[in-house]
């Protein structure tokens, strides 16, 4: 796909979301999931280092996404972005059955990580497009951050910046 078109599709699903600054990653996660139709679970997990810091599993009613517990929570905000990056690319992910799901042990879980470590390196063109949603996320997140009073430490700013016709928006 090309990054225009990735851009695109990006935005437009980012507009649906009803976002507001601050960027909340587990609130992107719950609405992106609701307009799939599928949620997105958020799970932190101790995944093995060299190897890749997410892993995004589509089951039939759910898409779990996986990320290194041991990192900075900045960190595990852009990892998380960039399997959500994976999804609005519509990208194929490891895919898993509800009853291998609800079986999963460890042994199971390596198995599925280790099918994803073709994805720990950015030289494939899906790997680019996820980093780059990532990308235009957290970059917009910031702008909007910035020009943006957050609702829970200045409710009083929001409203009037609302009233006065500024409007949040994404992208």
């Amino acid at each position: 796909m090309s990054e225009r078109a990735l851009r695109k599709r990006c935005k437009a699903t980012l507009r649906a979301l009803d976002l507001r600054p601050p960027l909340r990653v587990p609130v992107l996660c719950d609405r992106l999931g609701a307009r799939r139709g599928r949620p997105i679970r958020l799970l932190p997990y101790p995944l093995p280092v060299p190897g890749p810091s997410g892993l995004w599993i589509a089951s039939t009613t759910a898409d779990y996404l996986l990320y290194q517990q041991h990192t900075s929570g900045a960190h595990q905000d852009h990892i998380v972005l960039h399997e959500v990056g994976h999804i609005i690319a519509e990208h194929p992910s490891v895919e898993l059955d509800e009853a291998s799901w609800s079986l999963l042990d460890p042994a199971t879980l390596r198995a599925a990580i280790g099918k994803a470590l073709a994805r720990t390196r950015y030289d494939t063109e899906r790997e680019r497009e996820a980093e780059t949603v990532a990308t235009i996320i957290l970059e917009w997140a910031c702008v909007l951050d910035a020009i943006m009073p957050d609702d829970e430490k200045d409710p009083g700013a929001r409203n009037l910046q609302l009233a006065l016709g500024e409007r949040p928006r994404w992208l």
